[in-house]
């Protein structure tokens, strides 16, 4: 079947048997449903950097790999970006620091500026994707089902507006003291369920906000 477009806001080419995106992808769509197909590459800019009007973005279930989303400076107003269910094992929103004078990476600045909520469950992470501190509007990150194995302490640096954690079912054994310390607005959920936690948590827990926070962490292995 073809993807469907309303004429106004909404893509929809969810269950279309589509393995790129189309060619014709419209850069006035305010929401884009492209899951349940067989995309196996993403990438945001063509290079024209023609801005879209996307806010939100669905690449659930479908064979992404890898992914980059540095390059994704034509999506200023993207809120919500689901890549759920893929088999993402690469996810890069970092790039490495330029020499003096260089220039190559200031693009990086204006990643992603609006996004809230990212969704990366289900898929094959073994660490938490380095740079989450550049989505400047992070609100929400769902990173449930994957294969993480530790929280470090810069795993979260900067992520000054995240309210929600979603870390469930993943095979964690080891979360550093300072890993939340700097997270003044979580004040929804740090999910740790289903992992592989032994580790006494007081020092982890000591410096969040125990009046507004949800803390789970039933089916460990105490």
């Amino acid at each position: 079947s073809e993807c469907r477009w309303d004429g106004q806001f909404l893509l929809n080419c969810s269950f279309t048997r589509i393995s790129t995106i189309p060619e014709d992808f419209s850069q006035i769509a305010v929401t884009a449903d492209l899951s349940y197909n067989n995309i196996k590459t993403f990438v945001c800019s063509d290079g024209r950097n023609e801005e879209w009007m996307l806010k939100h973005l669905n690449l659930s279930n479908n064979l992404i790999s890898e992914l980059t989303l540095t390059t994704c400076t034509n999506l200023p107003i993207l809120e919500t970006l689901n890549l759920s269910g893929n088999a993402i094992h690469t996810l890069t929103l970092d790039m490495p620091t330029p020499g003096h004078g260089s220039k190559k990476y200031s693009i990086v600045d204006r990643l992603l500026p609006a996004l809230k909520v990212l969704s990366v469950e289900r898929n094959n992470l073994n660490s938490v994707p380095r740079g989450l501190g550049l989505l400047q509007s992070l609100q929400t990150v769902h990173m449930s089902s994957n294969a993480i194995q530790q929280i470090d302490p810069k795993d979260f640096q900067n992520c000054s507006q995240l309210k929600d954690i979603d870390l469930r079912n993943n095979k964690i054994t080891k979360i550093h003291p300072d890993a939340f310390r700097d997270l003044n607005k979580l004040q929804v959920v740090v999910d740790l369920r289903e992992n592989a936690l032994t580790i006494p948590l007081p020092q982890i827990l000591v410096s969040l906000n125990f009046f507004q926070l949800e803390v789970y962490l039933s089916k460990n292995a105490w």
